[in-house]
């Protein structure tokens, strides 16, 4: 598989670049994306929540009134879960979400992923960045010139580049990763998959 490269002008240079196809053409496994997202998503949660138990909540422990002859129910202190302000009934607890998930599989997911952008023609390959100083209005004329402005795009470089992540900070929809760091999430949470010329050889190696 072929794709050709772009400058930032939006131009087609001529130039074309080899997607290794086995990274970005096998047969996507949905199961192993869905149990790599799951473990993404989890790994992002703190866990802190907490909800006080009746040994936790501030009350005196004194019995409201004895055990027979009121003509009403039973009760016991004030911190009784029945009673407004007391305590929660297994209420949540501080714990850890993440998972453990197979190396084996996390490559597989990301292959399927990175073959689901190629069949759905949203990888766009440019040539390699580089901002001379942080222009925000220069990354927004890329966007422009590719046809992605208004799009959440993902824009994957060979190495990392202060200037061009600093150029692109400020836009809401316009995500900047390395090719080494590029997971299933960030692959598969954009409308276009921008990759650079370097980071394509780069890509063609997991």
């Amino acid at each position: 598989m072929e794709l050709a490269v772009y400058n930032i002008k939006g131009e087609d240079t001529g130039r074309k670049v080899a997607l290794n196809e086995e990274v970005f053409a096998i047969e996507a496994n949905e199961h192993a994306v869905y149990l790599d997202v799951k473990q993404f998503m989890a790994n992002q949660r703190q866990g802190t929540h907490k909800a006080k138990e009746r040994s936790e909540v501030s009350g005196s422990t004194r019995k409201l009134h004895k055990q027979k002859g009121a003509g009403g129910a039973r009760i016991g202190d004030i911190n009784s879960p029945v009673l407004v302000g007391g305590g929660r009934v297994f209420g949540p607890r501080p714990r850890n979400y993440s998972f453990k998930l197979n190396k084996k599989v996390k490559d597989l997911a990301r292959k399927s992923a990175l073959t689901i952008k190629a069949q759905d023609n949203q990888i766009v390959v440019v040539e390699d960045l580089n901002f001379e100083t942080p222009k925000t209005k220069e990354f927004v004329n890329l966007t422009k010139n590719l046809k992605l402005d208004g799009k959440k795009i993902l824009l994957v470089l060979a190495d990392q580049n202060k200037n061009v992540y600093l150029s692109a900070r400020n836009i809401e929809k316009a995500n900047i990763i390395s090719a080494s760091d590029i997971n299933t999430y960030k692959i598969l949470d954009n409308k276009a998959l921008v990759l650079t010329e370097s980071s394509v050889a780069v890509i063609n190696q997991l």
